[in-house]
């Protein structure tokens, strides 16, 4: 299994592809495996480096105060690490968060940038959204079922549940498989979601930048994407009509096909 140190810290990551670099960033609390559906596309065309963010999958977990600009100098040193002098850059909410503040502190590093469900500060809902994830969290003391029980309902449909309870099912499953960070590292992961500004420093950013919502997500719902559109120089915008906070897994058909429309642009 392949790690690296990179900032203090051992960085899980994983190769898949051929073709220029395209480093993948998960989500809170999810590891590298989360974006198996847009691999098996992007892999095609791209050499796909998934990486396990600090406090999640089986990359360190150390104490100490996580911030979105901390987990994007440790992908900037994985980058360093694992020999990748350029890449595409995408992430899905706070993976989208953290390759914000790569793309700006670390711009020689960014070839494009693929910000998807994502937002520019945390503002009161969703401070109380993850707020109370993190009060599951300490009440269940297993993040397997706040995933399940206290996340999903807000990244998919009221549709999707009805029409593909299976699906749902299965995505269930799939995040019971994979490694789950302990209660602590989750709520360090989710100070960083709480904690997230990056307004700042948006118009550093140079790259390229595709940014997505779904057209039902409420927690990084579209309220977010004029304050991105117009902080980010070169930005294009689109907007998944069916889908909710996850839309790597609610129209993975849609979503792959536009975003690597996208990618491929910019190679």
């Amino acid at each position: 299994m392949p790690y690296v140190q990179a900032n203090n810290i051992e960085v899980y990551y994983e190769v898949t592809g051929e073709g220029e670099p395209l480093v993948l960033i998960p989500y809170t609390a999810a590891d590298q495996a989360c974006y198996a559906f847009q691999v098996a596309d992007y892999a095609n065309r791209f050499t796909c480096y998934t990486v396990d963010l600090r406090g999640a999958g089986l990359s360190g977990k150390p104490e100490g105060t996580y911030t979105t600009e901390l987990f994007a100098d440790d992908v900037a040193a994985f980058m360093q690490a694992a020999g990748i002098a350029s890449a595409h850059v995408a992430g899905l909410s706070l993976g989208g968060a953290t390759g914000m503040w790569l793309a700006a502190k670390y711009p020689s590093l960014v070839k494009s940038l693929s910000l998807h469900s994502s937002w520019t500060a945390t503002d009161p809902y969703l401070r109380v959204v993850a707020q109370g994830w993190q009060t599951m969290a300490r009440q269940l003391g297993n993040i397997t079922d706040v995933v399940i029980e206290g996340i999903f309902p807000w990244c998919f449909t009221p549709e999707l549940y009805a029409a593909k309870p299976e699906y749902i099912d299965a995505l269930a499953d799939f995040v019971r498989s994979r490694p789950m960070p302990p209660v602590d590292a989750f709520l360090r992961q989710t100070e960083a979601v709480i904690a997230h500004d990056a307004t700042g420093v948006l118009g550093q950013i140079k790259a390229p930048t595709q940014v997505t919502f779904g057209a039902h997500d409420v927690v990084t719902s579209t309220r977010f994407a004029s304050p991105l559109t117009e902080a980010i120089k070169d930005t294009e915008l689109v907007v998944f009509e069916d889908c909710s906070h996850a839309t790597i897994y609610e129209n993975v058909a849609e979503f792959n096909a536009k975003t690597l429309d996208f990618l491929l642009r910019h190679s």
